[in-house]
């Protein structure tokens, strides 16, 4: 099989290859796809819980139970902060 990569993606997998963590294209390749085959399972694993929980949002939404921007932003900036104290940074 014979394909062709775009500038970036050729600059992706040497980036990978240059980390030391991957011997070869084809290891880069490879990687890729059982990593997008991981994935795809996992979401199909746990495709009725997502949408529960996506439906138990809705409701809350539609309740008037939502909260705005600014709150979700805040919330996610201390979260943030305390997540880069953590590591030290």
């Amino acid at each position: 099989m014979t394909i062709e990569l775009t500038p970036e993606d050729e600059k992706l997998i040497q980036k990978r290859i240059e980390s030391g963590a991957f011997q070869s294209v084809e290891d880069v390749i490879h990687d890729a796809l059982a990593s997008q085959e991981a994935e795809t399972a996992w979401l199909e694993e746990n495709k009725s819980a997502i949408s529960e929980k996506i439906g138990r949002g809705i409701a809350q939404l539609e309740r008037g139970e939502g909260l705005s921007g600014e709150v979700v932003r805040a919330r996610l900036e201390r979260r943030k902060a305390k997540w880069l104290k953590s590591r030290g940074a």
